[in-house]
């Protein structure tokens, strides 16, 4: 850190001028900035870069959720499993069409959905398990998908927070029926919004395809012989995307050298509790510790120019679903919630930053 004192954000996006030049580039070229060849292009990135046979790109990761469900079969009435900690769109994607989202407890050793809790809380309207990899982690998924077959449910992967992490070499978000993945400002890589779907399924993939326009097997052609909205991507975002693309490998690695870094630095403080992470196969989005007095640390470090967040309430505590859930209790997720704190994360972070950052909360805990 320089003796004049920044403000360290907890996340910021990356551009440069390749993005801006990527962008001018099209802009001169005529290019109409809806959805087509550049849309394309990233699609085919994407697909390649986890290893899916299809990409569909939509206009966020929220929608992205509602339309897999959709492409899946459920309707108004049916049930989905949700992890009771995740960010809100994962239970709202559900919501937003009529079905209903189940909650269930996490493992506290992964922070994604405990399969225990899952299975009782199946009911005969639960048609889709949505699995979604908190922090770039996931739990055994090839238990998750025995668990998924056992019980005819549908698997849905919500990965937008780990693109570029793996189980066992294997990409998240292509263990299930479909995949989703999220291109808002704090991911690894962003395009401002956006969202997109993998799938090794052809059907599934041309149903999602027509669900996101209109319901038509093609643009141009105004015959609509099934429900369809428009949820298209743009040329325009997809020519940042696909800059943004080319520089993920090196973030992905970015990301676990900043968790290294962050946990070395803070090695040997009691007060602070990690979440087990395999950095083999997980690329962190944030960088969470669990601690007893999270606000405290966050004023502190606001006052030492560094920028913290709040990890998730746990969903049920959320007053637009407590009242489906009164008088439930959720041990884990309430207690994730109640202790977590993300740290800077940004790929931007310099070493110096971290050092900072891990001084600073040094200083709070006088080590």
């Amino acid at each position: 850190m320089s003796e004049e004192k920044r403000m360290i954000p907890q996340m910021e996006p990356w551009f440069d001028e390749l993005e801006a030049k990527a962008v001018f580039d099209y802009m001169q070229s005529g290019g109409w900035i809806m959805e087509f060849k550049k849309t394309e292009e990233l699609e085919r990135m994407i697909a390649e870069y986890v290893g899916a046979k299809y990409c569909i790109l939509t206009n966020n990761g929220t929608i992205s959720l509602t339309l897999a469900l959709l492409a899946l079969g459920l309707k108004a009435g049916d049930e989905v499993l949700v992890p009771d900690f995740t960010m809100i769109a994962s239970p709202n994607a559900a919501k937003l069409v009529g079905i209903e989202p189940l909650l269930v407890d996490i493992d506290k050793e992964t922070l994604s959905m405990n399969l225990e809790e899952a299975e009782r809380a199946i009911t005969p309207r639960t048609k889709a398990l949505m699995y979604v990899a908190f922090n770039g982690r996931s739990g055994e998924m090839n238990a998750i998908v025995e668990f998924c077959k056992k019980h005819n449910l549908f698997l849905l992967e919500d990965a937008a927070q780990a693109l570029g992490s793996k189980f066992k070499g294997k990409h998240l978000g292509t263990f299930g029926h479909i995949g989703s993945f999220s291109f808002s400002v704090p991911k690894v890589i962003t395009t401002g919004q956006g969202g997109a779907l993998v799938t090794d399924n052809e059907e599934l993939a041309q149903k999602i395809r027509r669900l996101k326009d209109f319901g038509r097997t093609r643009g141009g052609l105004d015959i609509h012989d099934e429900w369809g909205w428009n949820f298209k991507f743009t040329d325009l975002q997809a020519t940042i995307g696909i800059e943004q693309m080319k520089k993920l490998p090196s973030r992905v690695e970015r990301k676990k050298a900043i968790w290294r870094l962050y946990q070395k630095e803070l090695e040997g403080i009691d007060f602070i509790e990690w979440v087990p992470t395999n950095l083999e196969d997980t690329s962190p989005w944030f960088i969470e510790i669990l601690i007893n007095d999270p606000d405290k640390l966050a004023a502190y470090l606001k006052e030492q120019g560094i920028g913290s967040r709040r990890v998730y309430p746990a969903i049920h505590t959320q007053t637009i679903y407590q009242g489906a859930y009164q008088g439930k209790s959720f041990p884990a997720a309430e207690e994730i919630a109640r202790r977590g704190l993300w740290l800077p994360s940004s790929s931007k972070l310099s070493d110096e930053d971290i050092v900072y950052i891990a001084s600073a909360i040094k200083e709070y805990y006088h080590q």
